[in-house]
């Protein structure tokens, strides 16, 4: 089988992931999960800006907007992850829910 992969299979991918990301970040109730949705969601939309890019709608530029975006997804996840560990230290818990005293 040499089947061609089009742009339609990658934007594809790219909305399984997405929705897959959505899904996870509305139903988890940790914190952890909910980091984890929002990194599908970024690879959902670096496959679409590296698909695009590949078929000419956007050259080079997204891929170089992909890499800001993995750039981007790594600093959000180091700092997550450091509010995670506080809000652990000081709850034992890692529940969103139980979040609720940040608002002050």
């Amino acid at each position: 089988m040499t089947g061609h992969v089009g742009l339609n299979e990658y934007l594809a991918v790219a909305a399984v992931l997405f929705v897959c990301g959505l899904v996870c970040m509305a139903t988890k109730r940790n914190s952890i999960g909910v980091l984890m949705g929002v990194e599908l969601v970024l690879n959902g939309a670096n496959i679409n800006l590296v698909a695009f890019s590949k078929f000419g709608v956007l050259g080079l530029d997204g891929q170089l907007m992909a890499l800001f975006v993995i750039v981007l997804a790594a600093a959000e996840a180091a700092v997550a992850l450091a509010i995670v560990l506080n809000f652990y230290n000081n709850h034992l818990t890692i529940d969103v829910d139980q979040a609720d005293e940040l608002k002050n």
